[in-house]
């Protein structure tokens, strides 16, 4: 028995015909005619020795042998998809699609894309907000910025920033709830977000941490970052807020830190592509880019005592 494949054309009409398990929509997606492709599934067949459809009156089965033949025709047509899409995107130095966690893409990225443009005008920024675990091969994206522990395999990982957090509330608030003695009676806003991670970085910790009674049960509670900054930037209360998201606001003087101590997170940003891709100049480009900007907001932590949340009893 010969190994020799059909032809393509002929492969891939099944493939889709096996997927929808309709002729006429495989036909439609492949823009041909249902006889078309009915001849080309009948061409298979006879190369095959035996037939993989069985033919209803409106409706479609799969034989055993095609049951047996759809699951490696589907992967080895995804697996082309996949080369083909990526090698495209090598030829593309033009438009980098970066992918982050909304909180990040909110008070981070968007903000700095005009600086971004004005620094590189021939990249085009596309971004994707969104925590999912990101398949480089399927999702088009070149570049991921994620938030956690690390332990990624496979692929270009490298830590932006060591992640801190302090009290921040506004200056209208800092001047009623800006000292050790009177936070205790401020109104308190939680950021859930890194509860998922086993080393607590919350407000128990913080005021252990800083020898304050604080009762941390009350307060309102969100489990995206960027809204607790934006509850606290309201003046909704105190938020023990993440530096690298709030460095705009701080900076601006929406919202200012009085406390000189920090807890450093367990998690922190990292800067994820593809292995290799690292050197690409516009992943260069961006990566060179967002260094720097990082840079500028470590003057948040001068004069400030930064313990590891790990540490504190």
């Amino acid at each position: 028995m010969s190994d020799r494949l059909p032809p393509l054309t002929a492969l891939r009409a099944f493939e889709a015909a096996a997927r929808h398990m309709s002729f006429a929509k495989a036909a439609d997606e492949l823009n041909v005619t249902p006889a078309a492709l009915s001849y080309q599934i009948k061409s298979l067949e006879a190369d095959l020795g035996t037939p993989v459809f069985i033919r209803l009156n409106r409706a479609v089965e799969l034989t055993e042998a095609g049951r047996a033949l759809t699951p490696g025709v589907h992967d080895g047509f995804a697996a082309i998809t996949s080369a083909w899409r990526n090698t495209r995107r090598l030829s593309d130095n033009t438009t980098l699609t970066v992918t982050a966690g909304p909180a990040f893409t909110s008070k981070w990225l968007a903000p700095r894309l005009f600086d971004f443009a004005q620094a590189h005008p021939t990249i085009e920024l596309r971004f994707s907000a969104s925590l999912r675990l990101v398949d480089f091969d399927r999702d088009e994206v070149d570049v991921a910025i994620r938030f956690g522990l690390g332990g990624y395999s496979g692929v270009y990982s490298e830590p932006l920033v060591s992640e801190w957090v302090t009290p921040m509330m506004t200056p209208e608030m800092a001047a009623n709830f800006g000292t050790k003695e009177t936070i205790t009676n401020a109104p308190l806003i939680h950021d859930d977000s890194m509860d998922a991670f086993k080393i607590t970085c919350d407000w128990a910790k913080w005021a252990r941490a800083a020898k304050v009674d604080i009762d941390p049960d009350h307060g309102a509670r969100f489990s995206q970052a960027d809204h607790a900054l934006d509850a606290a930037i309201a003046g909704a209360g105190v938020v023990l807020g993440r530096v690298s998201l709030a460095a705009r606001a701080l900076a601006s003087g929406r919202l200012v830190a009085p406390f000189d101590l920090g807890l450093i997170t367990p998690a922190q940003f990292r800067f994820v592509c593809p292995q290799g891709n690292e050197t690409r100049p516009k992943v260069k480009a961006f990566h060179d880019w967002l260094l720097d900007e990082i840079n500028t907001s470590k003057s948040f932590a001068e004069g400030r005592t930064l313990l590891h949340a790990a540490d504190v009893e």
